[in-house]
């Protein structure tokens, strides 16, 4: 009976594995990025943590994937660190190259996590052009050259899995967010149009849209009032955990996710 049951409760979660997958999280160091990159190796993927700037929180992560998969069967390292600018063409395309020679070849999973925001949250009036055009070319181009280079290379045998990053934000209509919400509701319509283009391919399009979640990037810039606020606003009396969303990326990148598509999933407790 015991034998049944364990034999049961495996075939039940099997199709949340990702054992031979090949997986590129971009802003994959930082904190929901971050967070990403671990479950997807712990559910037996191969992940290529794309990072910009400082590699130490990139290579620590990486040593840490490594070191706590070390007895993996094929004794393979689970994790390797990719500098790139997801806002240059060549440099997406390095990437892309540098995950396929890594892990033997064939890519499977794109998780876009990079993104950039202004911590002094100006108003549209005081936004500047170089503040637009850094969360833009992020944000926005950085969606769009990952996104048309995973639709040329992930596999098309129905594993091909691409998630991209918006925010519950896009709908908040709240101050200081005017050109970062922007560039949100343009990964949100680049993904469900993407998703429906790429009919044939076996690749699925998401965005997950988090809410407001306990990571650097929501702490910055606020004060404690501001982060009470927040709280006090949130249905389950709470910020987002990075544990609450890297699971629901899981899902969408395994065979359980495979029949959710052209979806924005607002992973937010209820609230913004």
């Amino acid at each position: 009976m015991a034998e049944s049951k364990t034999n049961a409760m495996a075939a039940a979660t099997a199709p949340l594995m990702l054992h031979g997958s090949v997986a590129i999280v971009t802003g994959g160091a930082g904190g929901i990025g971050s967070a990403v990159s671990k479950h997807l190796a712990s559910l037996g993927a191969r992940v290529a943590v794309a990072y910009i700037g400082d590699p130490e929180p990139a290579k620590e992560l990486v040593s840490g994937i490594n070191s706590m998969h070390a007895d993996a069967a094929d004794g393979e390292p689970r994790a390797i660190a990719v500098e790139a600018d997801v806002s240059d063409a060549a440099q997406v395309r390095a990437l892309f190259d540098a995950a396929a020679a890594a892990f033997g070849g064939e890519l499977h999973i794109l998780v876009m996590a990079a993104a950039v925001l202004d911590f002094t949250y100006p108003p549209l009036a005081e936004t500047s052009e170089a503040t637009f055009d850094a969360m833009f070319g992020v944000n926005a181009k950085g969606t769009f050259l990952c996104c048309r280079e995973a639709a040329n290379r992930l596999v098309r045998d129905g594993r091909g899995r691409i998630v991209t990053f918006s925010s519950s934000g896009v709908g908040s209509l709240r101050p200081g967010y005017a050109a970062y919400a922007a560039t949100k509701a343009a990964v949100e319509t680049m993904t469900k149009i993407m998703a429906r283009e790429l009919r044939g391919t076996g690749i699925t399009a998401n965005a997950v849209a988090p809410g407001s979640t306990g990571t650097l990037m929501m702490y910055t810039g606020k004060s404690e009032e501001d982060m009470a606020r927040y709280i006090a606003e949130a249905p389950l009396g709470r910020l987002g955990m990075l544990e609450d969303i890297a699971p629901l990326v899981g899902f969408l990148a395994s065979d359980a996710g495979g029949w959710v598509n052209a979806q924005v999933i607002r992973c937010n407790g209820g609230t913004i």
